[in-house]
């Protein structure tokens, strides 16, 4: 049955901040029955319930905590605890360190903190971070992006969707993605920086990494607004043979 297959699902893909028609980073990762949110950025709780509610979630994952990517979060905490959802427990969450707190930080406003954990049950992420959630495997590796930021893999019944969240080529997110099914890498910049680290991909970096990787296809996502999507993906063509796609608003990939 198609529902059993592993299918990731675009909730927005736009960066700093959202486009009219584009929510920033969020997708739906779904396979035999289990849903993960993965990346929480501005609009994508909207997309989100097209799709599923929040107390029918398994998990939520999140590869660093710019707003681009939390920002949701906040709102999801009042519908987890104040709306007409009934959760059963906390909403697994995995994030970077200090996560919690940092949602602590915003939601709380009297002398008590904000029962952030309960609404999510927090386990934070390391480097070789690796989960089971119902049919999904979750392994994660550090990233380059000058925050503590993680890439996901996500396995299940032998496909595999490689999730790059935001960094600068490195080996990690390599090793992670090798001969993936599907890699959803980012391509950010439109040139590499002059001067200083580099904390994002070009469409070209994006192209490299997942032929590096032997990756089955390419969607190169939170295109950044010195690119139009059709030029990052002419460009990471450019880099690697096989297909290569844009992670278009609502988009749907199957991944076998």
């Amino acid at each position: 049955m198609t529902s059993d297959l592993l299918r990731l699902t675009v909730l927005g893909s736009a960066t700093p901040y959202p486009d009219v028609d584009n929510a920033c980073s969020g997708y739906l990762v779904s396979g035999g029955g289990t849903r993960v949110w993965v990346d929480a950025g501005t609009g994508t709780l909207a997309q989100l319930r097209r799709h599923v509610r929040l107390d029918e979630l398994d998990a939520i994952w999140i590869s660093h905590l710019h707003a681009d990517h939390t920002a949701d979060l906040l709102t999801a905490y009042y519908g987890a605890l104040f709306a007409d959802v009934r959760l059963a427990a906390p909403i697994p969450l995995y994030g970077p360190p200090g996560i919690a707190d940092r949602l602590a930080d915003f939601l709380t406003n009297t002398a008590s903190r904000s029962p952030v954990e309960s609404a999510f049950a927090v386990h934070e992420l390391y480097d070789g971070h690796r989960a089971r959630v119902g049919s999904l495997t979750l392994t994660s590796r550090s990233v380059a992006h000058g925050i503590p930021a993680f890439a996901a893999r996500i396995e299940s019944a032998g496909a595999s969707l490689v999730y790059s969240g935001d960094t600068a080529p490195c080996a990690a997110l390599t090793a992670l993605a090798e001969e993936c099914d599907l890699l959803l890498c980012e391509a950010d910049s439109a040139e590499a920086p002059a001067g200083g680290e580099p904390v994002h991909h070009t469409p070209e970096d994006a192209g490299d990494t997942a032929s590096a990787a032997r990756a089955g296809r390419l969607v190169v996502t939170h295109v950044g607004p010195f690119l139009t999507p059709e030029q990052a993906v002419t460009r990471a063509a450019g880099r690697y043979e096989g297909p290569v796609e844009y992670a278009a608003p609502g988009a749907v990939f199957v991944i076998r």
